[in-house]
């Protein structure tokens, strides 16, 4: 991934010579700043991964033209759900609301997926969900999930190969918390991960992250 960095001011100033005189060799950049090779070469590579520079054999360097803006929108479209995905929570379609508040406690999150035999997606619960069922007079330790859960199709959903931008874009939109991660089978979708808001902002984290 491509780590947004400060240029120092010498980064800056080969910058401006390869963008007035691009594409240049790195000892002709090394000869108008008066220094070695050898000086320069870590900013060249710094430059070069970081995508302000472009580098070709026995050509040179030249300016890529690209802002940092735009190196972090690249950047962003790299990440992809199946590189962050957690492991799924789930209860099935027999549990209890109980077993579902119990199972929510104990895993420390604020949604359960419910799932069928095959393992694949029946509905969603959330705290709301549960907060709402235990208000009421009915017995928890009776009331099966699938009275209060939410079903299809106002179940947000993403696959394993979407990118992690639009996934965030769904949370935003649909003001969730977490999807599930699902791959589609003959028997319905199946459960393979989950993304959350949490998943997401470390992920986007990592883009300044020295990798």
């Amino acid at each position: 991934m491509v780590k947004t960095i400060e240029l120092n001011k010498r980064q800056e100033k080969i910058l401006e010579i390869v963008k007035e005189n691009g594409p240049i060799t790195g000892e002709n950049i090394a000869d108008q700043l008066n220094l070695t090779r050898a000086t320069l070469r870590p900013d060249l590579a710094i430059l070069t991964m970081a995508g302000f520079l472009d580098a070709r054999p026995r050509v040179g360097y030249f300016y890529t033209g690209k802002s940092g803006p735009q190196l972090m929108t690249e950047s962003l479209m790299k990440l992809h759900v199946r590189d962050f995905q957690a492991v799924p929570i789930v209860v099935k379609e027999q549990s209890t609301v109980y077993d579902a508040i119990v199972t929510m406690f104990l895993e420390d999150v604020g949604t359960l997926f419910v799932v069928d035999e095959s393992f694949c997606l029946s509905g969603v619960l959330s705290r709301k969900d549960l907060l709402r069922a235990s208000i009421g007079k009915q017995d928890l330790n009776s009331l099966p999930v699938n009275i209060i859960m939410t079903r299809m199709p106002n179940i947000a959903v993403c696959e394993r190969d979407d990118l992690l931008l639009d996934v965030a874009k769904t949370l935003l939109e649909k003001q969730i918390d977490c999807v599930p991660v699902v791959k589609k089978t003959d028997k319905g979708q199946e459960v393979t991960g989950r993304i959350t808001k949490t998943t997401i902002t470390r992920a986007f984290i990592s883009l300044t992250d020295d990798q």
